[in-house]
């Protein structure tokens, strides 16, 4: 009986602490690549441009005419300007960033440089996609029925956070 005593309060202890492994939460991750955002591109990333009374924020390759979106804002505007570059013509620019979406009614021409089209949109900085933009560090460009994802490399997103405090 001495014997049963310890074994069934060694068994009601080990249940005890699987009960308490279970309930111990996780532990919660803030990396971008755990949140479910998109990974950055290679050789793609957000590139800041802040001039007297012009800040533009591009998202392309260093150095070269490779630009896939671009922001541009006068400084304190809270007003933004818009350009992608599309395969298809388009009346709207579709945008995203982690969930909140917004359609802009844009303007569409021939790329003439590049294969594509060029559309233009005026959007504000305090839209919701801009925001959560601001806050995660990636957004989308909905070009028909792709969904084309822009994200910020880890030494850049500071330059995103610039270029909204510059335009606000």
């Amino acid at each position: 009986m001495r014997l049963l005593k310890p074994l069934s309060s060694l068994l009601a202890l080990s249940a005890l602490s699987a009960l308490a492994a279970c309930a111990t939460p996780a532990p919660v991750s803030t990396s971008m690549a755990d949140a479910g955002a998109p990974a950055p591109t290679p050789n793609y990333d957000w590139f800041l441009n802040q001039e007297a009374r012009e800040n533009t924020l591009a998202y392309g390759v260093a150095n070269s005419d490779e630009v896939k979106l671009k922001l541009f804002c006068g400084s304190g505007s809270g007003a933004l300007e818009l350009a992608a570059v599309l395969e298809k013509p388009s009346r709207q620019l579709h945008l995203e960033s982690g969930g909140d979406t917004e359609n802009y009614p844009a303007t569409s021409e021939d790329a003439g440089v590049t294969d594509g089209h060029y559309a233009e949109a005026k959007a504000r900085t305090r839209d919701p996609v801009f925001q959560r933009f601001r806050r995660l560090g990636w957004i989308a460009v909905w070009d028909g029925d792709r969904r084309r994802t822009y994200a910020a490399h880890p030494q850049t997103r500071a330059d995103i956070e610039r270029f909204f405090v510059a335009c606000d």
